[in-house]
């Protein structure tokens, strides 16, 4: 796989975006840390740099080593990017008189330039930003500006390098994508060629030369991402891959029998592992959200170390993770991003485990892996399943765990799933769940008062999880899901409707 475009995060909530839009152009990309720069730069034929909350004029600015970059490589700078390279390349960057934030529109662009091929005067962009570039940088030229910011986009030419102050990676610019295409395609030379099928070849290709005949051991979770994963490996080689499905008491209802029943009919190798009072005596008392993500993220590891001494030789071990797992891992200590939360798929094994990792999907997004698998072959009805955690209801589980809340929950889950089916929304929602809150509120059954426990139900939409919006489910199907769920699950008596977007709130609650 060729690394064609480098994109340097300096800490923007829209840098998974630019990857996204990247991608979306059939041209592949990575995001790396602005300070870890990649020791061959001259592998890349295009860098982005990100925009970041940080102000290029403050003590605490971020400084990328641009030589191997600068002159050499084609270079788009975004907000924060193209502020930096104005000011420190003979530029001056102040505070905005007027505020820079929000939809805006460009008021003139150069004629005949090729940066902005097919985006006319007037075309809306999205600001969002409190300093501005007042003095352009040495051998730059304007080629556009809105009616507030008069250095919206310039470049030098000599260096092929180009800058904007606005955001082309979001919807609220409505060109943003032809102007990416502009620079990556018409003036980078980049080809368009990151397709699902290119993808399965070079990783099939590629899993092949890096396993050889070792055998893998691979887990599986009902899910897309493992699904695919194996999948993909089984492409590879064959028998040598032995899937393990473990049940951790944590599932959804009756979903350990129906996985193990779907995927005998796909041809791979399963074993069904039921270790939940592995799981729930190990989570007992435990109410830190962390916490209880590493404890079974460790009990995880102990029944796959179990599991791989009664495979002769196992020597990896398979994983489905995908890139927004691997973003929202990595902090900026190497990089200028916050751990969000740890992701069950990601952190390494123990020494005592010497199983080394293969991660076939680790550099796409959900959507992109729904796309490979289709490309596989394998049935719309497993690709357009829900995401599901991988420590599964113990996060929707608010506070502690027991076996009592995990019943409790499956019901109403089942209920609220079944729900979205029947009325014909499941396809219309990217991930839907029910929450199960630390709360008991005040009811009345009958002629009795109760006090009972409150669920949340969440539906949202989304194209890879990175950003979500909660969805206007009809009154009607959440006044029916309410009244059959209260009706149907002892020690529930009220039900509320998450109306949250990511960001500023997760998917999942915990």
């Amino acid at each position: 796989m060729q690394n064609n475009v480098l994109i340097l995060d300096f800490g923007s909530q829209y840098t998974q975006l630019i990857a996204r839009r990247v991608r979306e152009l059939n041209i592949f990309c990575e995001i790396k840390p602005y300070n870890h720069l990649p020791d061959d730069l001259l592998e890349y034929k295009a860098v982005i740099l990100s925009g970041s909350p940080f102000s290029v004029r403050s003590e605490e600015a971020l400084h990328p080593n641009l030589d191997g970059i600068k002159g050499k490589i084609p270079l788009l700078g975004v907000c924060y990017g193209a502020q930096y390279i104005a000011h420190f390349h003979g530029g001056n960057v102040a505070p905005s008189k007027t505020r820079e934030y929000g939809r805006a529109r460009l008021a003139t662009i150069k004629e005949g330039e090729p940066f902005f091929r097919n985006i006319s005067a007037g075309s809306q962009v999205w600001m969002s930003h409190s300093d501005t570039i007042q003095k352009l940088p040495e051998g730059a030229e304007l080629l556009a500006s809105t009616e507030d910011v008069e250095n919206a986009a310039y470049k030098i030419a000599d260096e092929k390098i180009y800058a904007i102050q606005f955001h082309p990676e979001v919807y609220h610019t409505t060109d943003g994508k032809q102007l990416l295409e502009n620079f990556l395609v018409g003036i980078a030379g980049l080809e368009q060629t990151w397709t699902p099928d290119a993808f399965v070849e070079t990783t099939v290709a590629s899993l092949k030369r890096e396993i050889g005949d070792d055998k893998v051991i691979l887990g599986l979770s009902g899910g897309v991402d493992s699904t695919v994963a194996a999948v993909l490996l089984h492409k590879a080689i064959g028998n040598h891959l032995h899937c393990i499905f473990v049940n951790n008491g944590l599932l959804r209802k009756n979903e350990f029998e129906e996985v193990l029943e779907q995927y005998k009919h796909m041809g791979l190798n399963v074993k069904g592992v039921d270790a939940s009072a592995r799981f729930l005596d190990a989570l007992a008392g435990e109410e830190d959200p962390e916490k209880k993500r590493k404890i079974i993220g460790g009990i995880f590891i102990d029944v796959f170390d179990d599991e791989a001494h009664k495979v002769e030789d196992a020597k990896w071990l398979g994983q489905g993770t995908i890139y927004p797992d691997r973003i929202e891992s990595v902090s900026a200590s190497g990089g200028p991003s916050a751990t969000i939360k740890s992701h069950h798929n990601v952190g390494g094994l123990p020494d005592y485990m010497k199983l080394k990792v293969v991660e076939p999907l680790k550099m796409l997004f959900k959507d992109e892996v729904r796309r490979v698998g289709a490309t596989l072959g394998i049935a719309d009805e497993r690709l357009g399943r829900h995401p599901f955690p991988g420590p599964g209801l113990a996060i929707r589980i608010l506070g502690d765990v027991t076996r009592e809340k995990v019943t409790i929950l499956q019901e109403v889950d089942a209920i609220f799933i079944n729900g979205l089916r029947e009325w014909g929304l499941y396809d219309d929602v990217w991930q839907a769940g029910a929450m199960l809150l630390p709360v008991h509120s005040v009811g009345v059954m009958g002629d009795e008062r109760t006090y009972e426990k409150c669920v949340a139900l969440r539906a949202v939409e989304s194209t890879d999880g990175m950003t979500a919006d909660w969805v206007n489910l009809p009154y009607e199907f959440l006044q029916k899901m309410s009244n059959d769920i209260i009706n149907k699950v002892p020690g529930v008596n009220r039900v509320v409707y998450d109306i949250s977007s990511k960001p500023p709130a997760t998917i999942e609650w915990e």
